[in-house]
């Protein structure tokens, strides 16, 4: 007998992790896929998930998918209308998590508590119980804290809802059914606004007047060929929540909504109180549109106190629930200029960024529910796409009261049938032997369906009564009619568009109010500007450290006993007034100047100079100079003819033995923190003096090698914007300029330093004055020359009215003899 065969079906085994082996499908197989295709597809995935299911709402409703649930969830499961006790919102949140919405619970409650701010929204959805966070920028409280149900107005999202108005789609557990858009009555893109940040998009709809917005979807209704400019007539301008006053002139919000984004300048409103002693103060009665109050209050607060704002004394907060921001000013004080300044330097004057993208029902939803594509609309497709939808909405509402109508109508001619033979109705039935015969014998004597009998065979007996059938008789008459109204209806396009304009205008009546936020009342040219009415009128010096360290001080007695900081020195003290502005020269050629004021005060350190500009890498401060007429003056103007010389101009020298003059008075203004040029710097060289220069003065510079040269100042070239210069010292491969110094008597130079400590005076009575462009001459034969000795710091006179004498100039505010001899005199 012959053995059988066993055949086993062969499989391949891989080892596992745990050491064992796992039975694998000779079918499958891995396919291999470019890593950058495989990104790009799933990176492509969750850009539109994040567009199309979190970030953008929808243009027919207004309203993001966790916006949707939460008003979803509240009416359709909880039943928390306006007139239902509240419930906890922790139970909200977890039944909008559970059921719809399938991400963290911060998302639903942010979203729930933002819904419930009346500072956040024009007309808030969620009528909150308990802290749902304030003006000033303070969170909510937890959502086992807090209480919700929905306001009066979002039953006007939700009320034709159960009506099949809107497709419903799957959730994501497949679990229930959620709608793809609500049935919105109101136009809630516009009326509310929205803000969200997708992948490569963003939104950011402003809040709108709701009697406006209705005003302009009525007249797009009754005339479809309406442009923005049209509906510019009805719809003023943004409607912030907090109020506000919008600075835009008319062309640039018609600008605004043509293009679908633009800036909208707002800032807060203000008002004159006059106090018991007859003083004035300043009162702002409202903020811009997501400013934090607070915040606000910090800031002007904080300028009060550092002086920014002489004419403000205090500043307190006294809002309960309008904003009331109270600031205490001088009785000399003028309110338009104080305000000038806060709306200039605060948050009290921003911009709300308008960028209308939204998503927009697509080609692909006719064949697919809920498809939807982001674009960036203008003002009338808004209205358009919104009255469409609501047109849609009415129209399948009265297909669906006409498929009930249809319904009920049919089983009513059943019972008017057996209403006209009752009792031989009340026979068969009589005679029959159970229900199923019943319905036999009756649908075949009158002729009527199973539904039809089905109703006859559960009317109740009192419904047999005469008035009962009379009743019956007369909703079947009733209910006819109806069906051929919607008839009428549904066949008549501009009957439905009637009944749309009407419900719009019903919504307007009961929710719509006043502007909050004032548009074109009041421009901006009627408070100007003026930065010197803010600065405290009185002198002050500045010190500035080797190291770049800067401060304002009100008065030094002993320069040697200013604060540095440790292995630092002061390298110049330079004095004006406030309201003048102060330079410094940088060894790469830069000038950067600010005013005396804005430097702070301190009795410390000081700043780093690098907070006020940008430096490069390397860059460092050489020399200081003030502006103040009281120092400096006769340096030209910009309206000098071409070629002038000013009396006096600026010198520097670099290590390459190159130097130039140039003219001052372009750097006497306040700079950008990038700063100004004044001299071009090849790498590798770098400025190591600078100088004021008048006529008939001597440049003498020394070099590392120790040879110096000594030539009148005024052979240096002229140049009238920034450039290298002429050669005033030829010097070799290893050697450069270690510093300069000018000349107006013959015993004035300076005094340098050898390698071995000796000192060395170069002066014209020692050295001979020769032309520029030489080797110059050695003064030492071994070694050379270390540094050069920096001219003792005088602290400048500040208390004279009239103009110092050149020496004083020349040298950053030096004492003039006069005003040291009436000290001594005083000190006697």
């Amino acid at each position: 007998m012959a053995k059988k065969s066993k055949k086993k079906k062969r499989t391949s085994k891989k080892r596992t992790s745990s050491g064992g082996s796992a039975s694998v499908d000779e079918n499958f197989r891995i396919q291999e896929v470019p890593f950058h295709i495989a990104t790009r597809r799933r990176y492509l995935n969750y850009a539109l998930s994040v567009i199309t299911s979190r970030a953008l709402p929808d243009v027919r409703d207004g309203l993001k998918p966790v916006q949707r649930r939460i008003l979803y969830t509240m009416q359709n499961d909880l039943r928390l209308g306006p007139a239902t006790k509240p419930l906890k919102c922790a139970r909200i949140v977890g039944d909008v998590l559970g059921k719809y919405h399938p991400h963290g619970d911060t998302a639903v409650y942010d979203a729930l508590v933002r819904m419930a701010q009346d500072f956040s929204l024009r007309y808030p959805l969620v009528d909150g119980h308990g802290n749902f966070g304030s003006l000033d920028g303070d969170s909510a409280a937890a959502y086992r804290y807090t209480e919700a149900r929905l306001q009066a107005i979002s039953l006007e999202m939700l009320g034709d809802l159960g009506q099949e108005t809107v497709d419903f789609r799957a959730t994501y557990d497949s679990r229930t059914q959620e709608p793809i858009v609500l049935p919105a009555r109101v136009p809630q893109i516009l009326v509310n606004g929205t803000t969200g940040i997708a992948v490569g998009m963003a939104t950011n709809i402003p809040p709108h007047n709701l009697s406006e917005v209705i005003g302009a979807c009525e007249a797009l209704i009754s005339r479809r060929s309406l442009e923005v400019k049209d509906l510019l007539k009805y719809v003023k301008g943004p409607d912030f929540p907090t109020g506000g006053e919008i600075l835009n002139s008319r062309a640039e919000i018609r600008e605004i909504y043509e293009n679908g984004q633009g800036a909208v300048r707002v800032r807060g409103e203000y008002k004159v109180e006059k106090t018991s002693k007859g003083n004035q103060r300043i009162v702002i009665t409202s903020i811009p549109y997501m400013v934090q109050k607070n915040v606000l209050v910090k800031t002007v607060g904080e300028l009060a106190f550092a002086r920014k704002v002489p004419q403000l004394v205090d500043v307190r907060d006294e809002s309960t629930d309008d904003v009331r921001i109270v600031l205490e000013v001088k009785p000399d004080a003028v309110p338009e200029t104080v305000m000038a300044y806060l709306y200039r330097h605060t948050p009290l004057q921003n911009n709300f960024n308008v960028n209308l993208t939204c998503l927009v029902p697509s080609d692909a939803a006719e064949t697919q529910a809920g498809v939807c594509a982001p674009a960036r609309l203008d003002l009338k497709a808004i209205l358009s796409h919104f009255i469409e939808f609501r047109y849609e909405v009415v129209e399948r509402r009265l297909q669906y009261e006409m498929r009930l109508l249809k319904e009920r109508i049919h089983i009513l001619d059943g019972l008017r049938k057996i209403f006209d033979d009752l009792d031989t109705a009340i026979r068969i039935i009589r005679r029959s032997d159970g229900r199923k015969d019943a319905a036999a014998a009756l649908m075949k004597r009158f002729k009527l369906d199973e539904v039809q009998v089905n109703a006859i065979l559960d009317l109740r007996l009192y419904k047999l009564a005469k008035l009962e059938i009379n009743a019956i008789l007369a909703e079947l008459r009733e209910k006819k009619k109806r069906l051929k109204e919607i008839r009428n209806i549904l066949e008549s396009p501009r009957r439905l568009w009637t009944i749309v304009k009407k419900e719009l205008k019903t919504v307007g009546e009961t929710y719509g109010d006043k502007r909050r936020t004032r548009v074109g009342v009041r421009g901006v040219e009627d408070v100007e500007y003026d930065e010197e009415a803010f600065i405290v009128d009185e002198d002050a010096l500045i010190l500035l450290s080797r190291d770049g360290w800067v401060k304002r001080a009100g008065r030094v007695g002993d320069v040697s006993k200013v604060r540095v900081r440790p292995d630092d020195e002061l390298l110049a003290v330079v004095g004006g007034n406030t309201r003048a502005t102060v330079a410094f020269f940088s060894n790469l050629g830069s000038v950067y100047t600010i005013r005396i004021n804005d430097i702070p005060m301190s009795r410390g350190y000081g700043e780093p100079i690098q907070r006020f500009f940008k430096f490069r890498d390397g860059e460092r401060v050489v020399a200081a100079l003030s502006f103040d007429p009281r120092f400096l003056s006769e340096i030209g103007s910009s309206n000098d003819r071409e070629g002038t010389i000013p009396p006096v101009v600026g010198l520097a020298v670099n290590s390459g033995g190159y130097a130039l003059r140039f003219p001052l008075h372009p750097f006497s203004e306040p700079s950008t923190r990038a700063g100004r040029r004044f001299a071009r710097v090849k790498p590798g060289e770098e400025v190591v003096s600078f100088h004021i220069q008048e006529d008939g003065e001597n440049l003498v510079l020394a070099t590392k090698s120790g040879r110096v040269i000594l030539f009148p100042a005024d052979e240096v070239k002229y140049l009238s914007g920034p450039g290298r210069g002429v050669i005033s010292i030829k010097v070799g491969s290893k050697d450069h300029v270690i510093g300069a110094a000018l000349s107006r008597q013959k015993s004035q130079g300076l005094r340098a330093f050898t390698t071995g400590g000796r000192k060395v005076d170069v002066t014209p009575r020692s050295y001979k004055v020769t032309s520029r462009g030489g080797k110059g001459i050695e003064v030492i034969k071994r070694g050379g020359l270390s540094r050069i000795e920096q001219p003792a710091l005088e602290v400048p006179e500040l208390e004279g009215l009239g103009a110092p004498s050149n020496g004083a100039a020349r040298s950053n505010g030096t004492q003039s003899k006069k005003k040291k001899k009436s000290k001594k005199k005083k000190k006697r």
